[in-house]
Order: structure tokens, then sequence, then C-alpha cells
């Protein structure tokens, strides 16, 4: 029987790297989409789908070397990071390595469920950014979601 289980669990294609200032929105999204990982996830298996162990071991990796890790993978980065938008080496991260970014903010991402719920009213928009080149930065509330212009 388990070999059979085996067989029939195939590879999940992420999409999403939920960054770690949202760690709580991320674990609640791994158990719903197999398309989703965040730093120091150890992977696992969701729908018949195998996610893999995240190449992000810690939270506390820096932003200038984990955008450029996540972008290679081309995945959608959400994050809550206020300070992305305006520290430059960030900046400099997100253009130079074509990253694609959605930040939550206001004050109604504050915690975990208020940020699911941002997340979710953007949902259908958030997943068609997929197929916009980058580098961008959208800013996403629960009644927006808008494009940062990055120069």
């Amino acid at each position: 029987m388990t070999r059979r289980r085996r067989r029939g669990v195939k590879p999940a294609q992420v999409r999403f790297y939920i960054d770690a200032d949202v760690l709580g929105l991320a674990k609640i999204l791994v158990q719903v989409r197999p398309d989703v990982t965040y730093p120091g996830d150890p992977g696992g298996v969701k729908f018949k789908r195998r996610r893999p162990e995240c190449p992000i071991k810690t939270t506390q990796t820096d932003d200038d070397i984990w955008i450029p890790t996540v972008t290679s993978q081309g995945w959608l980065i959400i994050t809550r990071d206020r300070h992305i938008q305006v520290q430059p080496r960030e900046i400099e991260a997100v253009r130079e390595h074509g990253a694609r970014m959605v930040r939550l903010v206001g004050e109604e991402s504050g915690g975990t469920f208020d940020q699911l719920e941002v997340l979710l009213c953007n949902w259908r928009a958030i997943q068609r950014l997929l197929d916009e080149r980058g580098p961008y930065i959208y800013l996403a509330s629960r009644t927006s979601l808008r494009r940062l212009d990055l120069d």
C-alpha cells in the first residue's frame, strides 16, 4: 500500500514564496496549496503533490541573499516587509534579479488572519501576476492591488 501511495505522488510546482515576516500565513497556506513555500520549509506532501524543501533554510537570511535565490526559482514573493521599498540594497536586489513581489500593506495586514484576508481578496489578481515579468512590487490591501514605481 505504501508503494501505491508513492506512485500517485507527483512533484509540486512551487510558484509562491512567503517571506519570513508572514510565517504564520505561510504555515496556513501550505496546508491548502501545494505551490507555496517559506524559509525553513521542510517540504511535504499535499494533494498528492510533493513540495520540495525550501532552499532558504532560515528566517534570518538577509533580503539581498534570499531575493536572488527565490527569484532564480521563478517564484512570486509575498511579504509584509515595509522596509523593502525604501532600502536601497533590497530595491536593487529586486531590480537586478527581476524579482516579482507582492507586499501586504496597511493596518489590516497586521495579524495572520488579516493577512489571509488581504491575500484572498486579491488572490485572482495575484495569480495573474505570475504571467508578468519582473521586476515589480505590488502593494496589496483588502481593497486594492497597485504597482509600486521602482524608480
